[in-house]
């Protein structure tokens, strides 16, 4: 299987302490890059969940954000930071001395302070352990998601894979004829302004020349470079990088193809064949 690097998944758990809800995000990125949106009482878990989120993913932009709801049933007084208050309400009557327009806060304002309620319990190892359970439930859903979405990108670039073989098949009978077509052609045109005098040098334009026009050794790299993504499909794993450097060398040999292309078939074919290359390009950047 191939994993995607987008996916979303959420754990949740009911405590008498409160509710707890953990929520992971997954987009692309080129590396892995971890990103914490904890509540203080739970920064101490940083380290271990960085530590469990990278033995199971590779890349990603991951954030992962644990939310804490208390429940209603604590006492309000007993949460009250009472020191933080009273130095809350010291630095406020001094700021009331220099202007005295200072408007007063409020109740509401004094309760949103940042560490201005307390939990009625203190934060235990119990609370660690929810906290890293609801990690790896998420966790593994999360990957899941990831490989749901891995398997459609697979199977749009297999999709996108038989399209090129598709073009390849029909430029390669093509390529002897054209080649033989413009020497004919180009051999009377010399013979024409050279005479028949200069047979050597006749036919040395004309390997020139064919050696230019064809295209079949790109059709044969291009063929070798499909069975090499077709390959990496199927061996599966964190296959974005590799996968990526392969749709560079698509795109050479497509970009060849046209540019030496002298019949309109085949520059119409190379065409089709980049678009499609680009197509593949986009899903591949979503690949682990």
């Amino acid at each position: 299987m191939i994993f995607s690097m987008t996916g979303f998944a959420a754990a949740s758990q009911e405590t008498p302490y409160g509710s707890f809800n953990l929520e992971i995000r997954s987009v692309n990125n080129r590396f892995l890059d971890i990103q914490f949106r904890l509540p203080d009482d739970f920064r101490r878990l940083e380290a271990a969940m960085r530590e469990l989120l990278t033995a199971q993913l590779s890349r990603g932009k991951i954030e992962c954000r644990l939310l804490f709801s208390p429940a209603h049933t604590l006492d309000i007084d007993q949460q009250l930071n009472h020191s933080l208050l009273e130095r809350l309400m010291q630095l406020e009557q001094t700021i009331k001395t220099r202007y005295s327009s200072a408007a007063s806060l409020t109740v509401a304002e004094i309760l949103k302070w940042p560490g201005m309620l307390e939990s009625n319990t203190a934060p235990s190892e119990e609370w660690d352990e929810i906290g890293m359970m609801l990690l790896q439930t998420a966790l593994k859903d999360l990957k899941a998601a990831r490989m749901r979405e891995g398997d459609k990108l697979r199977s749009i670039l297999l999709d996108r894979i038989l399209q090129m073989r598709q073009l390849l098949q029909i430029a390669s009978p093509r390529i002897p004829a054209l080649i033989a077509s413009f020497e004919d052609k180009l051999r009377a045109r010399l013979e024409e302004i050279l005479g028949n005098n200069e047979n050597e040098r006749i036919h040395q334009e004309i390997t020139l020349f064919a050696s230019k026009i064809d295209v079949d050794e790109e059709l044969s790299r291009l063929q070798a470079h499909l069975d090499e993504v077709e390959r990496i499909l199927n061996q599966g794993g964190a296959v974005g990088k590799r996968l990526d450097f392969m749709m560079q060398e698509l795109h050479r040999e497509a970009n060849t193809i046209g540019s030496k292309s002298v019949d309109l078939e085949i520059s119409r074919i190379s065409m089709e064949l980049k678009v499609l290359v680009e197509q593949m390009r986009e899903q591949v950047q979503n690949i682990e």
